[in-house]
């Protein structure tokens, strides 16, 4: 990742929905610089002491094989016998990091990548005040690298935090950083917001972090960002570092974010966003001055479906889309941020340019469609893509894995390890454009193809835009 090194009950569930779903009015807030010595001398404690309580440790055990050989560094044995030469046997996995309780009966949330691992998980959550529970994941979403927890403790209320809206944030303001970096223990750091909107950073599919100096910390991973009210306006998620620790450059997943899929674990489970149905890209010096732009920003619509919510609201290819709801979008990361924190229901207002004319569209927030139905299957048999589960692509399952919909074609769901399909390095996310010199463009299709005998195979599979195509002897 180019430096980056991841740190990557109340009475009902409707009081819950009600807590969560229901955004604060955010009154505008008085910013002053301290003018006395006096005023320099004040203290976060009051600050701390409201929000710290909320912030908790996530320890994860989980079994994990390994293959134990003394030849197991030897580049010869290695080519010769592969990863599987030696005795199997199993050894316990720990890993640490930091979460945030957002409701009383114990509903948390932490990072995607502090519990991500092969292997059944055991997940232990640790309160700043000693006591100990046991956690289960209730929803994972990888696209925002965030899992939500619940923890197993009836009629026990927990402390917890409140959402803040993470758009009233400015650049300058002081945050608190909350979490147990290296292990050591909660631990606060002070900083302000550095810089806000950062699309560029690669660590999820949805770019839009929060960037703050408040020193954050390898263990300080899915821990609290702050603002002076006690309020949660981030999740911590990563830094960017040489060395592994704090260089001052630290990002956090805004907490509008957060609170949305908050809100889809607790209706039942699954992270419903709102489907665009167009393909984007930035908008650079050379085609601002083509499209009539004063400058570079916005997102330029280069592909769209006939049947999306964009096509229906009348965009065109080579629109550029500068805003949404007024909140202004400088490249298709933050659109997609800013389209995605609407959530379904209702309408968003785009400003858009065409040919240099500045234009409006109103856009529907609805679902992807699944057209084709998915065919999930888990693809078993002779062949090199043993262990693979793969689906036709739609665009609903083109939004779930977070790649565009080049449909028709069968895209991977999900890769068993220790199979041949893991082992010939097949990825979630890959689509099977050609088998055996045939174009696949169903599930049906490939399976067939696949049952058919054959003295060896050549693979064709699309990813990121590139296709690769690999022989495999029978």
């Amino acid at each position: 990742m180019n430096g980056f090194n991841l740190i990557k009950r109340m009475t009902g569930l409707a009081m819950v929905l009600m807590a969560v779903a229901a955004a604060p009015a955010f009154a505008e807030t008085q910013r002053v610089v301290p003018d006395s010595v006096v005023a320099m001398k004040q203290s976060f404690a009051p600050v701390v002491k409201r929000a710290a309580p909320a912030v908790i440790n996530v320890y994860v055990s989980r079994k994990v094989k390994q293959i134990v050989s003394p030849f197991a560094d030897d580049p010869f044995f290695s080519r010769l016998f592969g990863d599987n030469f030696g005795i199997p046997r199993e050894r316990i996995q720990n890993s640490l990091g930091s979460g945030v309780l957002v409701s009383p009966d114990g509903l948390a949330v932490t990072n995607n990548h502090v519990i991500q691992g092969s292997g059944e998980a055991e997940i232990t959550v640790a309160l700043s005040d000693g006591r100990e529970f046991p956690a289960k994941v209730i929803l994972k979403d990888e696209r925002t690298d965030l899992v939500v927890l619940r923890l197993s403790a009836a009629g026990v209320t927990f402390p917890s935090i409140e959402f803040s809206d993470s758009d009233s944030l400015e650049v300058g303001d002081l945050v608190l950083a909350i979490g147990d970096p290296f292990g050591v223990g909660q631990t606060v750091t002070s900083g302000i917001v550095s810089a806000l909107a950062r699309t560029q950073v690669g660590i999820s599919d949805y770019q839009f972090f929060i960037q703050t100096d408040a020193a954050i910390n390898p263990g300080n991973s899915g821990g609290a960002l702050v603002d002076m009210d006690g309020h949660l306006v981030g999740i911590n998620t990563a830094i960017f570092s040489k060395s592994g620790g704090s260089q001052g450059i630290g990002f956090a997943i805004p907490s509008n974010m957060v609170r949305l899929v908050v809100q889809a674990a607790l209706q039942g489970g699954t992270v419903h966003r709102p489907w665009f149905g167009a393909s984007l890209q930035p908008v650079t010096q050379d085609l601002a001055e083509s499209l009539g732009l004063d400058r570079p920003g916005g997102a330029l619509v280069k592909e769209l479906n006939a049947e999306g919510p964009a096509a229906t609201a009348g965009l065109k290819v080579g629109d550029v889309v500068v805003s949404v709801d007024d909140k202004a979008v400088q490249d298709p990361e933050a659109f997609q941020y800013r389209f995605a924190t609407k959530g379904l229901g209702g309408t968003a207002e785009l400003g858009i340019v065409r040919q240099g004319q500045a234009m409006r569209a109103t856009v529907q927030l609805v679902p992807a469609i699944e057209d084709p139905p998915r065919d999930a299957r888990d693809l078993t048999g002779r062949h090199p893509l043993v262990g693979a589960k793969v689906a036709n692509l739609s665009p609903a399952v083109a939004e779930e894995l977070g790649i565009d919909d080049d449909g028709p074609g069968v895209v991977v769901l999900d890769v068993a390890p220790n199979t041949p399909a893991a082992r010939l390095g097949v990825k979630r996310g890959d689509l099977v454009v050609g088998l055996n010199n045939g174009r696949v463009t169903s599930v049906a299709g490939l399976v067939k193809a696949l049952g058919a005998p054959a003295d060896g195979w050549r693979l064709s599979l699309q990813r990121e835009g590139q296709v690769y195509t690999v022989a495999i002897q029978g």
